[in-house]
């Protein structure tokens, strides 16, 4: 397993993360998972084995479920350093102030995270969605307030689009808070819209990258094929819509690259696109999630797996976006002052 820096910060994250959404089975979460404590703790020692050293939750996942479930399986002195990162800002009760990023609501919901993870300090705690109607000074002093009272060591932000993350990180220089030190995205083979914004951004800005549903809720997993019915078990059988797809025929064009590789190389597709995504600048860890040991033991073994540049190329072939403006005319007018963030997107389109 190897480790990376996360964005300007001294911590150093496994490449892959584990991710806790199938811990609980309440509400709509059902659809991913609904593992118990027993069957949770035997995936958090599996990842643990394989040197994961971050489990990602949110308090919003089973309306809180899963952090319990976490709380029984890692609650007390932590083992083999490992670290714990949680999310808040959805709504966790009816009333008007249990959601959103007002100081109201993240302090509290970071208090009742405390509580149900039966630890002291949550290490990296992150902001899951945009919240247009809280000030940022008032967001950010909330969570600098958690940091310097010892609740949270490192902050971060998900879901947030360029212009959101900058703003935010203008008002943390200005007013002298915690900074962000990374951003938990939507990025895979399928969907690289954060190619746009949001990956030129962390590398620019020094921001780390965590990867949420990197296997596209699983229509990259291989079991998902052209012109065949939809496996019973997955999350699509289930009504799952997310991500979107915008253009069918362009999915299974991956899906066929995906399994190409993977054939000739006698591993998964799953850890070919893995292996894709941890190789990609910008990327810190890949979120990985599922429901059965073989899931999870097959995920964990993309940390080993290295594509060839030849794999690369026709991975990024076969998934490359389309310029949008203002890309395509700085591409045309601006390539030879552009910054290595810039090239992040352009450098591709610039070839031939």
């Amino acid at each position: 397993m190897e480790y990376r820096l996360l964005g300007r910060s001294g911590l150093k994250i496994s490449t892959i993360t584990m991710g806790t959404m199938t811990f609980g089975g309440k509400g709509w979460a059902k659809t991913v998972g609904d593992l118990g404590v027993g069957e949770a703790r035997r995936l958090v020692d599996m990842c643990l084995d394989a040197g994961v050293n971050l489990i990602d939750t949110a308090d919003v996942y089973s309306q809180g479920a899963s952090e319990e479930i976490l709380g029984e399986i890692i609650g007390g002195p932590r083992k083999n350093g490992l670290l714990i990162a949680t999310k808040a800002r959805f709504p966790m009760g009816d009333g008007p102030n249990n959601a959103g990023s007002s100081r109201h609501h993240l302090i509290s919901a970071c208090e009742a995270s405390l509580r149900r993870m039966k630890t002291d300090v949550i290490d990296l705690y992150q902001l899951h969605e945009w919240d247009g109607q809280t000030p940022l000074e008032e967001t950010l002093e909330a969570l600098d307030t958690l940091v310097r009272h010892g609740k949270v060591r490192y902050i971060g932000c998900s879901n947030f689009s360029g212009w959101h993350i900058m703003k935010a990180l203008g008002v943390s220089e200005k007013d002298g808070r915690e900074r962000f030190v990374s951003q938990q995205i939507h990025y895979t083979l399928e969907a690289r819209d954060a190619e746009y914004e949001l990956l030129p951004i962390s590398i620019d800005q020094g921001l780390g990258i965590l990867v949420w549903s990197p296997l596209a809720g699983g229509l990259l997993s291989g079991k998902h094929r052209r012109n065949q019915a939809t496996p019973e078990g997955t999350r699509q059988f289930a009504g799952w819509t997310e991500p979107p797809i915008r253009d069918e025929n362009r999915l299974w064009n991956i899906v066929d690259a995906l399994v190409a590789i993977a054939e000739s190389r006698n591993v998964s597709a799953a850890q070919v696109a893995l292996s894709w995504l941890i190789g990609r600048k910008g990327v810190t860890s890949v979120i990985i999630g599922g429901r059965t040991d073989a899931q999870f033991k097959d995920n964990l073994a993309a940390a080993e797996l290295k594509l060839s540049a030849e794999e690369r190329q026709r991975l990024d072939d076969v998934s490359l976006p389309q310029l949008l403006y203002p890309y395509w005319h700085q591409k045309n007018t601006a390539n030879d002052r552009l910054s290595e963030a810039d090239l992040s997107l352009v450098a591709p389109h610039l070839k031939g």
